[in-house]
């Protein structure tokens, strides 16, 4: 997605680095296994939390390894495999050749128009394997171009079609059990994304003339108090879920992700502007 959904390494030890990084390794592997060499470029943080929830809700079974790759030609590195991590793999594959596709229609970027067109392939299929899914990837793509088109300035649109979007994708399609608990956690985790990724570009968008839904909101004097509570709010229906999912497997490095890490690009930008504002005294 948009990267948010990563570690806070100062309050995880680092043999729970080491273990959150052998998931990420092991997703990569499995990206190159199933959709080629290119597709591990399009690897994130967002997916390998994916892989390491599921792998905790259903305990599928692990397999562990240790290899070079080529991101790592000199040093070897654990990585760890789950069944799991095949459906990981072709969500991450299918987010990022949309990601690529909707950067070329909104910047003419180049890059992305050649990286898009690697991992065409491996879209198609990734929505071989999961119709559905992908189905629910071009709705939600279809509808937030829609609002942008028309240029809506109610945050509630693009910021809950982006929750039932991970809501959707987080529901492994291995075991329904716990579905209702992990669709309330991709939701959540969604939304939160979703307005992070607004508040964080508002003010690029508004230099270059781009569609934010945060844009109407940005003069009112509660502006950044507003912004705290609704992603406070929106992340803690994600962790309120969380806690009712029969977690054990990892739960350090899961709360760590949602309690903290999804904070830290928060952080970053206070105190960036925070920087800025003594600079302008």
């Amino acid at each position: 997605m948009f990267g948010y959904v990563i570690t806070n390494p100062e309050s995880l030890s680092k043999e729970r680095q080491q273990r959150f990084r052998a998931f990420y390794c092991g997703l990569c592997a499995t990206l190159r296994r199933r959709h080629g060499l290119a597709s591990g470029a399009a690897l994130s943080y967002d997916m390998t939390f994916l892989a390491m929830l599921l792998n905790a809700v259903y305990e599928p079974g692990e397999r562990f390894g240790r290899e070079r790759c080529p991101a790592h030609l000199v040093k070897a590195h654990d990585y760890v495999l789950t069944p799991v991590m095949d459906y990981a793999a072709d969500m991450n594959a299918a987010l990022a050749y949309h990601k690529c596709r909707d950067n070329w229609s909104d910047d003419r970027d180049l890059i992305a128009a050649g990286e898009g067109a690697l991992l065409k392939r491996a879209y198609q299929k990734a929505k071989a394997n999961h119709p559905e899914k992908c189905a629910a990837i071009e709705a939600w793509l279809d509808e937030i171009h829609d609002i942008e088109t028309r240029g809506l300035q109610q945050v509630d649109a693009p910021v809950n079609a982006t929750g039932r979007l991970l809501g959707e994708l987080f529901v492994w399609p291995g075991d329904a059990t716990f579905s209702e608990e992990l669709r309330a956690v991709g939701d959540g985790l969604g939304r939160f994304i979703y307005f992070m990724d607004a508040y964080e570009d508002l003010p690029r968008d508004a230099r270059k003339g781009r569609y934010n839904p945060l844009k109407g909101l940005r003069d009112r004097e509660d502006y950044e108090a507003l912004c705290k509570t609704a992603l406070t709010m929106m992340i803690a229906d994600a962790t309120q879920a969380f806690e009712e999912l029969p977690v054990v497997l990892d739960a350090d490095i899961l709360r760590n992700v949602m309690y903290s890490g999804v904070w830290s690009k928060y952080a970053l930008l206070q105190e960036k502007r925070g920087a800025q504002g003594k600079g302008a005294e």
